[in-house]
């Protein structure tokens, strides 16, 4: 096997390590950029070079500088709580029916190529998550440290899962460009951007499916732990006592 042809996927193994031993994110993505640049014969300054275009093209520096001041003064009056309010008004919501919905619409918004309509800072953070949060305080009162943390967790991958199987069914997506690309380079041609999008369709459905049935039983199981919780506590002062 010829190890020039492996030298680019050397940056995998730096990515799944690093994360299993759960260094920051950031940091393992840059050494296995930079790692995989080397590797392949890139000049230090040629990928420090394109690492800045990317971040540039991305527009990153757009939403640090603009969304994310804008959501931190929003939270600051008082975002979360007026979400949680809202929620509260409504007897039918409850955490699970809302992640349910959030994932619905995020995974079809995202195929249609919508991608900013959601996201971790200027919609899980401030929105979403208090809004399952305040559902859940609604039907069970004062919620323990450990249940916030897993409605939160839960918000988090509803955008993360839906928006990385939506993305690929929209054909314009720059993934399913470069996959398409990549293809024709090792002699592929025969593959459109068209068939990629729909090959992935059915990806995207299954994901939905299995989520919200994961989803579907997240109610019964907060308020499972959430009685476990109460019942330590109730014992833990009646030892007391």
């Amino acid at each position: 096997m010829n190890i020039d042809l492996l030298l680019p996927l050397i940056g995998i193994p730096i990515v799944v390590l690093g994360f299993a031993l759960r260094f920051n994110p950031l940091l393992v993505v840059t050494l296995a950029g930079l790692v995989t640049g080397l590797a392949v014969g890139m000049d230090f300054l040629a990928v420090l070079e394109t690492f800045g275009e990317k971040f540039m093209n991305s527009r990153q520096l757009a939403s640090s500088l603009l969304i994310l001041p804008v959501i931190g003064l929003l939270e600051r009056h008082g975002l979360k709580e007026r979400a949680q309010a809202w929620v509260a008004n409504i007897r039918v919501a409850s955490t699970g029916r809302i992640l349910m919905l959030y994932f619905v619409v995020r995974e079809v918004s995202a195929a249609l190529g919508l991608l900013s309509l959601g996201g971790h800072a200027q919609t899980v953070r401030p929105l979403l998550a208090p809004m399952a949060e305040g559902a859940a305080s609604n039907r069970h009162g004062e919620l323990p440290p450990h249940i916030r943390d897993r409605i939160a967790a839960h918000a988090a991958a509803c955008d993360n899962v839906a928006l990385f199987f939506g993305e690929d069914i929209f054909i314009a997506f720059g993934a399913v460009l470069l996959m398409t690309a990549f293809l024709k380079e090792n002699g592929i041609t025969n593959v459109e951007p068209l068939a990629i999008g729909l090959w992935a369709i059915p990806t995207a459905l299954s994901a939905l499916i299995i989520h919200l049935f994961r989803l579907s039983r997240l109610d019964a199981s907060i308020a499972r732990q959430i009685h476990e919780w109460q019942q330590g506590a109730n014992e833990h002062g009646g030892s007391k006592s």
